[in-house]
């Protein structure tokens, strides 16, 4: 055998490996993608489902913050007539009140004044007088 058959037979080997090399490496890739479709088969299987539900607890949320916005409005309008009431109660029977309570002051005071300025009146125990709070000394 010469040398360029010894170069042929090297090289016709190893085609023969890379050629057995690359088949197993292409059955693999085959496979590989069977089971990428089949798997995104199955995530579209199970994800149109969960679309529609999104879709729906969507819609849902939106029905119910409708109502929220109502209920909201309606408090608004609420809260603005008791504010207008608390006002108008204030203006009506505030003023009134207020005269009462300082003409009740007044009178309490001018009793006070009055109780002050009577005489003393002398206590009188088994026929004996005690004496008058003016005669003693206060301590303070």
């Amino acid at each position: 055998m010469s040398g360029g058959e010894v170069a042929g037979l090297i090289v016709a080997v190893f085609w023969a490996i890379l050629v057995s090399f690359l088949a197993v490496v292409l059955v693999r890739l085959a496979q590989a993608l069977r089971q990428a479709t089949r798997l995104v088969a199955d995530v579209t299987e199970q994800a149109v489902p969960l679309l529609g539900e999104a879709s729906a607890a969507v819609r849902s949320a939106h029905t119910q913050l409708d109502r929220v916005d109502t209920i909201t409005s309606d408090v608004a309008e609420v809260t603005a007539n008791a504010s207008a009431l608390s006002t108008t109660v204030a203006s009506t029977f505030g003023g009134p009140l207020v005269k009462v309570a300082a003409f009740g002051y007044g009178v309490r005071r001018a009793v006070g004044l009055q109780a002050k300025d009577a005489p003393k009146k002398h206590t009188v125990v088994v026929g004996r007088t005690l004496p008058s709070v003016r005669g003693r000394k206060s301590r303070g």
